[in-house]
């Protein structure tokens, strides 16, 4: 059974300009890989912590936060490059909320490339507002 012709996208034939479907499929692979890499690096720490800590039971009676070490950026980078279990969570946690901080940038690089101004606008503002309440702030 023949299938139904795809629309024509005009932008696709202009050199130095990306398609919608280019940049869609771009897009799909960059957030796909930032979770498959998030995910690999959590489970590498995961099997670590398991490794070094086989049978220790978990005390549910007291909340224990999180060691200072482990709540600053550098500091988890540095661990997590030293092998340690909870750096490498941490650094995988921290993968998976860069990966959609990656697709705001990309979207900005996009939609200039596109030559859509307005939009690359409004794509820095939610880059701003996403690094304003990441870095000091709540909104």
């Amino acid at each position: 059974m023949p299938t139904a012709p795809q629309p024509h996208d005009a932008a696709a034939d202009q050199p130095g300009t990306w398609s919608d479907t280019h940049v869609e499929q771009v897009m799909g692979n960059l957030l796909r890989a930032g979770v498959i890499l998030a995910a690999a690096i959590v489970l590498i720490g995961g099997m670590i912590y398991l490794i070094r800590h086989p049978g220790q039971e978990p005390d549910h009676h007291l909340f224990h936060g999180e060691p200072k070490s482990l709540t600053s950026v550098w500091s988890v980078i540095e661990l997590a490059f030293a092998g340690s279990a909870g750096g490498l969570t941490q650094l995988g946690l921290l993968a998976l909320i860069a990966t959609p901080i990656a697709r705001v940038v990309f979207s900005v690089y996009a939609f200039a490339r596109q030559r859509d101004f307005m939009y690359v606008g409004i794509t820095l503002i939610v880059l701003a507002l996403l690094v304003y309440s990441l870095a000091w702030g709540r909104l």
